[in-house]
């Protein structure tokens, strides 16, 4: 059986960088492609990034039923096909789904022993900064953007790993430990010393370990200080 890894982030915290580096160095990923009704930005290209379809395209595939999960965010839909895992299972690979909040709580509802894995900016005000950066939406999008992070970090809790995306080297490092991991605990084989530091360092991004960690970038969405001070 295929394991299934989901992988949530608030706009502008490094996903998709994580994602494709991971995608680099591990051919055993079958990656969902996810479905959207939003127009593409910039360079992006239907099938690459994501397949493009009218609304009324992707509503008729959720009468037919075609999804894992879809949500609407931002007035568009989004979604992953079922195809994705079908055909994981049948190559013998593992999916790998990069999905927002509301889709990683309908994918565990129907797969509970997928693994999910919460990636964090180390505050609020990095975060900003890489949306700027990023030159994509406008102040009044960004503003929106960063209200929405803080209602999705509030669901840190719900998944199995935190990965607090500052030093991006550090980040692939922990984020291909846990992929990692988890197909060793699977498979029951006897494990070697580099295997065990693998495991340990997954383990340091478990939820129970990291609480103290999450903390001040929770406080840093959430304090008057963090969003320019109030008189």
């Amino acid at each position: 059986m295929s394991l299934v890894y989901i992988i949530s982030a608030p706009s502008g915290s490094g996903k998709s960088t994580l994602v494709n580096e991971l995608r680099k160095i591990d051919p055993r990923l079958h990656f969902s492609i996810s479905y959207t009704t939003r127009p593409p930005r910039g360079s992006e290209q239907n099938g690459r990034e994501y397949f493009f379809v009218s609304r009324a395209e992707f509503e008729a595939m959720i009468r037919q039923q075609q999804f894992l999960e879809y949500a609407e965010v931002f007035g568009n839909y989004y979604g992953t096909a079922r195809r994705f895992l079908e055909e994981a299972e049948r190559n013998g690979c593992d999916l790998l789904l990069d999905i927002d909040v509301q889709g990683a709580e309908q994918i565990k509802q129907k797969i509970p022993h997928a693994v999910s894995i919460f990636v964090m900016p180390p505050d609020r005000k990095t975060l900003e900064e890489r949306l700027k950066n990023r030159s994509l939406d406008t102040e009044g999008v960004i503003q929106r953007r960063l209200v929405t992070a803080s209602r999705e970090i509030e669901n840190y809790h719900k998944y199995d790993y935190i990965l607090v995306n500052d030093r991006l080297k550090d980040s692939i490092e922990a984020l291909k430990a846990i992929v990692l991991s988890e197909r060793l605990q699977h498979s029951g084989a006897n494990l070697s010393e580099d295997q065990s530091e693998c495991l340990q360092k997954a383990a340091q991004c478990r939820l129970d370990n990291v609480q103290e960690r999450v903390q001040p970038i929770l406080a840093s969405f959430v304090t008057p200080a963090a969003q320019g001070g109030t008189t």
